[in-house]
This record gives structure tokens, sequence and C-alpha cells, in this order.
């Protein structure tokens, strides 16, 4: 039997792909662009001053008027443009007669004492900058140091780099109710004061407690406690070779300046503050009148500062060791205070 079913043979036509085009490199060129421009808008936004941003306003109001100046920029950017002698290229713009009647003219002898305190302040900045640089490195890589890290803080503050040495719960740098200063604490005041008195800043020294009440014998409370504390991180200072003159001030605070204020009881509000007190910030402690000479300016060649060694100055006593200092200030005795008595 023959099979006349006809046999159907399928060829499929390959064609390849036709051209996308390039539009959207077009696209994408020119939103790159326009986000450019934005950014260097925003930019030129930031750096530009008050007068300058009028300025710009004021092109676009009268673009004419900027037109006919003799440099073509309305921000200075830069480079060495020719402006005709009546302008500018940064033209302060023109107060009202009302306006120029209220400001006075500074005197040339002012503008430049405040320019000099500018840039005193600004050295003086950059000194306690690196002095802070100084001490978080001594931290870091002192084996003494580094086990109390937690409870050593540094930041800069307005009145100067302020060290906090904080209480931890197991680890609390006094005897309890006392000001009896517990040996690990001697001994991180002790690695401290080298670096602090390598600068000619003077220091202030607060003790603080936390809000739990204490009352000794003879109404012996927070206020004398947080104070004894203070003078006793003071008198280590002294023993480990800090200048007593350099000290502007010893407070005590009680529990009136919490560190942790929604938990006055938190350990961490215990605690010693040991601020490099700026030069305005002396002052202020000491007064522009009767409160002493200010320390004077770093000599050249230190990081910090110095005495130079031909300058006449007595040297500095040699520090004692750890177990000198505390046989030495064995001045704390249940909570009380004694001072060296007077030689005769």
């Amino acid at each position: 039997m023959e099979n006349n079913q006809p046999i159907i043979v399928k060829r499929v036509k390959k064609v390849a792909g036709g051209h996308h085009g390039g539009a959207w490199k077009i696209a994408f060129a020119d939103f790159a662009t326009a986000m450019m421009a934005f950014f260097m808008v925003m930019w030129l936004m930031s750096s530009a001053t008050p007068e300058q941003k009028k300025l710009i306003s004021g092109y676009f109001k009268d673009p004419i008027g900027f037109s006919e100046s003799a440099s073509p920029y309305v921000i200075d950017l830069g480079g060495s443009p020719t402006p005709s002698p009546d302008r500018t290229l940064n033209e302060q713009p023109q107060e009202s007669p009302g306006d120029e009647a209220d400001t006075d003219p500074k005197d040339p002898a002012e503008l430049d004492a405040e320019q000099a305190e500018a840039k005193a302040e600004e050295v003086e900045r950059e000194r306690l900058e690196l002095l802070l640089q100084e001490l978080q490195t001594k931290v870091e890589q002192d084996p003494q140091l580094q086990r109390f890290k937690d409870q050593i803080l540094f930041e800069i503050t307005q009145d100067g780099l302020r060290i906090q040495i904080v209480d931890a719960e197991n680890r609390p740098m006094f005897a309890l109710g006392s000001a009896q200063l517990q040996p690990y604490f001697e001994d991180i005041l002790f690695a401290l004061t080298d670096t602090i008195k390598a600068v000619p800043n003077k220091i202030s020294i607060s003790g603080h407690t936390d809000a739990k009440p204490f009352a000794g014998a003879g109404g012996f409370g927070n206020w004398e406690l947080s104070a004894n504390r203070a003078n006793a991180a003071r008198r280590v200072l002294i023993a480990a070779g800090y200048d007593d003159a350099q000290v502007a001030r010893v407070v005590g605070y009680a529990s009136s300046a919490l560190f942790d204020r929604d938990d006055p009881f938190n350990p961490v509000n215990r605690r010693i503050d040991i601020v490099v007190l700026t030069k305005k910030a002396q002052r202020d402690i000491e007064g522009e009148q009767g409160g002493g000479a200010l320390a004077p300016d770093p000599a050249p060649g230190s990081p910090f500062g110095g005495t130079d060694a031909g300058s006449g100055a007595a040297p500095a006593a040699e520090p004692l060791s750890n177990d000198q200092v505390r046989e030495k200030l064995n001045i704390f005795e249940d909570g009380t205070l004694k001072m060296d008595q007077p030689t005769e």
C-alpha cells in the first residue's frame, strides 16, 4: 500500500537582531551633566559668603549692570582680574542710609587686635587637639592605662581639653565615702601627668559624686567629699611633677553636674574632671585684673612648647615613685582631709 501523505519540511529563518540605537547613552550623558551642574551649584552656594549671595541675587535682577563690570564673574574663584578703580570683584552691597548711620567703622588697631586674638585661639585649639591625640595614643599604647581606657574620656570643649576619669561599678577611684585614692587611680594620674605638663596651659580640677546622699560626722557631705577628692587628685599631680602654680582651680560639684542625668545613681557620675584650660577660660577664672600672669606661649622647637634651658627658670622637682607618693600622701583617714603641717 502506497503512502501518499505529503511530507512537510519547516525551515526557520534566523534573522539577526536589529540595531537598537544609542539614544539611552545620550540621555544618560545629559543626566550626568545635569547632576554635575547641580552639585557645582550646591558647592558654590555653600562656599559663598552672604555678601556674595547678595551679589548673585543682584546679578539675576540686573544682568546688564553686572556685564559692565571689569570682571564677568559674580563670585571670586581666584585668578588675577583687573577691576576698574570704582568697583571690585567682591564689591560689598550698598547699605541703606539708615544702616550706615547705625554702624560705625572699627578702628584699625581694634581690628588688628581681634585678628591677633582669633589667630591665637586657632593656634591654641590646634595645640589642644595635638594634646588630645597624644593622650589617646598614650592610653592605647600604655599597658597600665589600656586596662582603664573605658574609664578615661577625652573631649574638646569651649573651655579647653576635658579629661574625665569616671568610676566603674566594680572599680571605683576612691574608697567608699572617702577621699582616699585607690592605687590604680594614682597610677592613672601619674601616667597622664607627663603629657599634660608638656603644654603651658593651666588646668582646672573638679570632683563629682552621684546623687546618693552622704552625711559624715560634723555635717560632712557630698560637697565636702567631692572637693576633697578633687584636691586629692591635685596632690597626686603635684607629687608626679606637675607645677602647683599651673593649677587654676580646684572645686567640688557634688551631684549638681551629673554625667548621666537619666540615672543619678550611675557610678559614672562619680568622676574627676581635669580641664586643660584655654587662655580665655583661664582669664574668666582668674579675672582680668588680679588673676596673675597668663602662661607664656610655647617656645619653638617643641610640639607643645616649654621653658628654654637657658631661661634661668628653676628646674622642676624630680617626680616621686608611686610607693613614695602613697607614703607621702597618707593624708586621708576616715574621709577627713589631713593637711601637711608646716615645718618650723
